[in-house]
């Protein structure tokens, strides 16, 4: 019992160091997403606030929802004058 344990620690650290870099990377996403948008000039501010507090309350899945509907496809956001 002993010696499995013994052999199974380094895969284990190795799992939670790429865990630990993944999460990192996922964060740094986020506040840049929410950095571009704030610093983004979209047809009204209305919009932008949605886009921020959908950012901090769904983290990478509205970021990456984000980056495809903003970022990448259209450039100066959904609102219309």
């Amino acid at each position: 019992m002993m010696w499995d344990n013994l052999f199974f620690w380094p895969f284990m650290a190795g799992f939670m160091l790429i865990g630990f870099i993944i999460g990192i990377l996922v964060l740094i996403f986020v506040i840049w997403m929410i950095i571009d948008c704030a610093r983004r000039n979209f047809k009204n501010d209305v919009e932008k606030i949605l886009w921020i507090v959908l950012m901090i309350f769904t983290t990478w899945l509205g970021a990456l929802v984000y980056y495809i509907v903003i970022r990448a496809l259209n450039k100066k956001g959904l609102a219309k004058k």
